[in-house]
């Protein structure tokens, strides 16, 4: 399932959801004129090296280890990798920046990163293949959507022969996508690093962080209502 649109109404403009989703593409095409050798070590550089965060290693081009978990949500390895994060914090991030405020959403963000960042690390300390992408961030922001809007409707295209759109429960599309990473991850268990591909685990901590951040917060928001109308273009 493919979110494209959702039901809640936003108060203004996601000042800070816009600028993050413009950081994340001017940093991807600046990677598009990295030779393949100057990219590797780019994602060296700036991503999360679990074995280097777990001994809490090193300046590699001047960024400190720790640090490359905020940097890391910043780089993407592809056009798909980059294009659903990104479609996932458009349909998603604005309300979650609405109810919270600019500022405090950014913090969120972060700390959605961080959280993501280290389950992934305790998952695999030793791990030398950096982890990068928004996904861990961004799934903190499914897991606040979940807690403030179960009841929205999310507008999906469903892949079958072709793209069908169709309207399905916020707390239905979230809780199956936590459900999937959740399952994946358990299965990959005992996998090596290579072949398990995606840092699900870092979608699973990102998104529990996510939970218990708007869960502690929650007093403090005044969520908007649902439109009746299915999505905002």
């Amino acid at each position: 399932m493919i979110p494209f649109a959702d039901s809640v109404r936003t108060r203004g403009t996601p000042y800070v959801n816009v600028s993050l989703i413009l950081i994340c593409i001017a940093v991807f095409v600046y990677e598009l004129t990295l030779s393949t050798a100057d990219l590797n070590q780019f994602f060296l550089d700036y991503g999360v090296v679990p074995a280097e965060i777990d001994v809490w290693l090193g300046d590699r081009a001047g960024v400190e280890a720790p640090l490359t978990i905020v940097t890391a949500a910043f780089v993407h390895g592809g056009w798909l990798h980059l294009g659903f994060n990104m479609l996932f914090l458009w349909v998603f991030g604005d309300n979650i920046e609405d109810a919270l405020g600019h500022v405090p959403y950014l913090v969120f963000y972060l700390l959605a990163a961080t959280g993501a960042a280290a389950l992934q690390v305790a998952a695999d300390p030793d791990s030398v293949i950096p982890m990068i992408g928004a996904s861990g961030a961004i799934a903190g922001v499914l897991g606040a959507y979940l807690v403030l809007y179960p009841r929205a409707t999310v507008a999906v295209l469903l892949p079958f022969f072709f793209f069908i759109p169709a309207p399905v429960p916020a707390f239905v599309l979230l809780i199956f996508w936590f459900g999937l990473q959740l399952f994946i991850g358990v299965a990959s268990i005992g996998m090596s690093e290579v072949s398990q591909g995606v840092a699900v685990w870092a979608h699973v901590g990102g998104f529990v962080t996510g939970v218990v951040l708007i869960l502690l917060l929650r007093p403090f928001i005044r969520r908007r209502p649902y439109r009746r109308s299915r999505g905002r273009a």
